[in-house]
């Protein structure tokens, strides 16, 4: 039978999602909890790749359980969540369709970037200090560029071995917010010192999302119109676009599938 599990984890720990040999993962530690606790090998399948410090909220993976005796899913949570390390929570496991794929069958991927715009010892883990002047206005102009299908090969990390490069972008946009240590403790702010980019699309390629926010801060710095991102997306390369962003400040934070 299988089963789809939704997770969260802090990623500045792990080499990313996948499995490698001489790194920690957070497919390793899943499966090796997951194998202790059902007592027999058990392989999961995530829903993506995350880069190295990537953090994720409302991850979802997949394994197949054949075993003798039914799975209490409430109860396998609890144990997995028990032995798991503190940087990684099981939030439900839930029976699913034979046929059902964790990375196949989703829809919409979106992904989250916060930075914050003076220091903040608060924000450091999960957000990237940003002190450069920005106009907001001009990265949302250029964000709203990237919108629908597009080949993104300039977004995406050197070497990558993909079969397509194409992707299709259903929201890109920069918004100002008030994190919880200000609003609620009285924190010293001011408007527009945190902001965070949304991004959603069908897929997104190795680097793409750290790729795309360091050329909108490009732009948001003047050193391009906004202009410049339909130029490279139609015309650049790698070597043209901005500077990949630090992984700590991104969340994969939403996996979406058709039933959704």
């Amino acid at each position: 039978m299988r089963y789809l599990v939704t997770l969260s984890y802090d990623g500045s720990a792990y080499n990313g999602w996948q499995f490698q040999n001489n790194a920690a993962s957070i497919q390793e530690s899943l499966q090796s909890a997951l194998s202790t606790v059902l007592k027999h090998p058990v392989a999961v399948t995530g829903a993506g790749r995350t880069d190295s410090k990537v953090n994720a909220i409302g991850y979802t993976a997949h394994f197949d359980w054949n075993g003798l005796q039914v799975i209490d899913t409430a109860q396998l949570v609890c144990k997995l969540n028990a032995i798991l390390p503190g940087n990684i929570i099981v939030h439900g496991i839930y029976p699913e369709k034979e046929n059902f794929h964790a990375r196949f069958d989703a829809v919409l991927r979106e992904y989250t970037y916060f930075i914050h715009r003076k220091k903040d010892p608060f924000m450091e883990k999960y957000s990237f200090l940003c002190t450069y002047r920005l106009d907001v206005e001009a990265m949302n102009k250029a964000a709203a560029l990237l919108l629908g299908t597009h080949d993104f090969s300039s977004f995406e990390k050197t070497g990558s071995n993909n079969k397509t490069s194409i992707c299709t972008v259903k929201e890109a946009a920069w918004t100002a917010y008030t994190p919880v240590h200000a609003e609620l403790m009285g924190y010293p702010s001011s408007e527009g010192d945190y902001l965070y980019f949304r991004i959603s699309a069908d897929r997104f390629l190795r680097n793409m999302v750290r790729a795309v926010v360091g050329s909108l801060i490009d732009v948001g710095r003047g050193r391009h119109e906004p202009e410049w991102i339909e130029w490279l997306i139609g015309h650049g390369t790698r070597s043209d676009a901005g500077e990949s962003v630090p992984g700590n400040a991104l969340f994969l934070s939403r996996v979406i599938y058709p039933q959704e």
